[in-house]
């Protein structure tokens, strides 16, 4: 499907889709956006993802014209199963609980949930996005999700055939579909309610079940405690199958994406959601999951956990936002070195937007802007700013070493400096790179050399055994140049891409003094 952004001509950008489609389906005074929120494990970049995907739509909505606002969800009701990696191992006595009601290990916050959700409304805020946040615990103990309980513990059979159609469990033909929090052990996952009272709107349960949590790698295998009791229906929560159903009907949401892990709960939800409920599921984008290097899912309880907050410290929002926003279904490795081509990717979307840099495919050239402005999130800069090439700069930065004289002095060389209007643009990404060269670990990116660049570099790698002053070594250059029949101009090219990553740089002798005659030595050795 196509739409008509603002300037009246169709986008086939995935957002601008999205929102039409939301606005067809629905003729509402106000849209809804929503994102799920797992607050059991620290979040990572995924967890963010799902708040921008959500958001950009949301703002595509009002672009259409319409009121639109986005909420993000926690489901802080749920229990803890795994003790997060770097969590203290006093948490292992509180698996099984409703996050919302585990006190905070560090003792910054009223509870664990509270904890962790605010390192993602920090990633937030820190992102650009704007959101309402709600929390599960609160909706459940107001009653805002009362009357959805009652519908569906009321036609608990047909849920349970829909769970069983849509999934294949057969787990809710002999139980409700909502869990107690026992009153005794407090846990929330040991539960089996099996009848509902619905003029008392209370459950029956029996804390009889059991689970395996995690913590550091080892399984602990936890068992209810044998209580029997009843619950209302504000004392514990919906079981995942029907839980997202009765959130949307509840806050009328119009659109949710999701990943790949939850794709049966959601196609088990919308059926809830459609036949139980009587209300049409959201829209939904389907996005394939983030990995680390070796392939493995990025997963909130285990050590390679990747956060936002990680991100931007090496790079900017922009170029977090268009990791989330560019393909929703191919799967992408997320890491540090991932991070310099997603800041070079946002520099060409400028240089398209702003006419820089021709694309021949209309398609492209608008699929291309358009991802620029949602990088920017739909307010986009009216005119060019800075675009400094990032490995460049992380070159320039590691051989200056901290020497802010020279780094400016390469920079101004380079052709990288920046005007006073871009200055501040500048110190952001000399911090970013700054941060990057203080980790990065990866060896230079190979050199083709001729065989008379080898002998020149080898016999200036001779010549720095011993001290020299700026003007000797500029001499030497020259010398050694000329000796080998090469121009001096295209040995000093060689020296700044060895040494800085550029073209271009400060007189060689001065340079090479002031990144010291040991390190330059190394440098060039390491071509060799």
């Amino acid at each position: 499907m196509q739409h008509k952004n603002a300037a009246d001509r169709p986008s086939l950008f995935w957002a601008d889709q999205v929102a039409a489609e939301v606005v067809e389906k629905w003729q509402a005074k106000e849209y809804v956006t929503e994102m799920g929120l797992g607050a059991s494990g620290i979040p990572h970049v995924g967890s963010a993802g799902d708040g921008v995907r959500s958001y950009v739509v949301s703002l595509a909505i009002r672009e259409l014209g319409k009121k639109s606002r986005f909420i993000a969800y926690s489901d802080d009701r749920d229990g803890l199963r795994k003790v997060p990696s770097g969590f203290p191992a006093s948490l292992e006595r509180e698996i099984g609980k409703p996050v919302s009601l585990i006190p905070d290990p560090f003792g910054c916050h009223a509870s664990f949930a509270l904890h962790i959700s605010s390192l993602l409304m920090d990633a937030f805020d820190r992102i650009g996005v704007r959101f309402e946040l709600h929390r599960g615990h609160e909706e459940y103990e107001r009653g805002g999700l009362d009357k959805e309980i009652i519908e569906i513990l009321t036609r608990a059979k047909e849920a349970g055939e829909i769970i069983k159609r849509t999934t294949g469990s057969e787990k809710y033909l002999d139980r409700l579909p909502f869990l107690p929090i026992c009153a005794t052990c407090g846990r929330v996952y040991t539960t089996r309610a099996h009848t509902f009272l619905p003029k008392e709107k209370k459950v029956l349960y029996s804390c009889d079940q059991e689970f395996v949590g995690k913590s550091g790698g080892r399984e602990i295998r936890i068992t209810g405690c044998g209580a029997q009791g009843e619950a209302g229906i504000r004392d514990g929560k919906l079981a995942w199958k029907v839980e997202f159903a009765a959130r949307w009907h509840a806050l009328n949401v119009h659109y949710e994406a999701y990943g790949k892990d939850i794709l049966d709960s959601v196609r088990c939800n919308d059926a809830v959601s459609q036949e139980l409920l009587g209300r049409a599921p959201p829209v939904h984008s389907f996005y394939e999951l983030f990995t680390e290097r070796g392939g493995e899912k990025i997963s909130k309880s285990k050590g390679n956990v990747f956060t936002p907050q990680k991100w931007l410290s090496y790079a900017s929002p922009e170029s977090l936002r268009l990791l989330f926003l560019k393909r929703l279904g191919t799967t992408r490795i997320v890491d540090v070195e991932a991070i310099p081509a997603y800041m070079d990717e946002v520099d060409s979307l400028a240089d398209v937007a702003f006419g820089k840099t021709r694309i021949g495919n209309d398609k492209e050239l608008a699929h291309r802007k358009r991802l620029f402005a949602y990088v920017h999130f739909l307010s986009p800069p009216a005119k060019p700013g800075l675009t400094v090439p990032y490995g460049k700069l992380v070159n320039i930065v590691r051989a200056t070493a901290g020497n802010q004289l020279l780094l400016r002095d390469v920079l101004a060389q380079a052709g990288l400096a920046a005007d006073r209007t871009q200055q501040e643009e500048l110190e952001r990404r000399i911090g970013y790179a700054t941060q990057w060269a203080a980790i990065d670990k990866t060896p230079p990116a190979t050199m083709a050399l001729s065989t008379r660049e080898k002998r020149a570099l080898s016999r200036l790698a001779h010549v720095l055994r011993t001290e020299h002053s700026p003007e000797e070594l500029q001499n030497a250059v020259f010398t050694i140049a000329k000796d080998e029949g090469m121009q001096p101009r295209e040995f000093f090219t060689l020296l700044y891409r060895i040494l800085l990553g550029v073209d271009r740089g400060p007189k060689a002798g001065h340079l090479i003094a002031a990144l010291g005659q040991d390190a330059a030595r190394e440098a060039i050795m390491k071509r060799l």
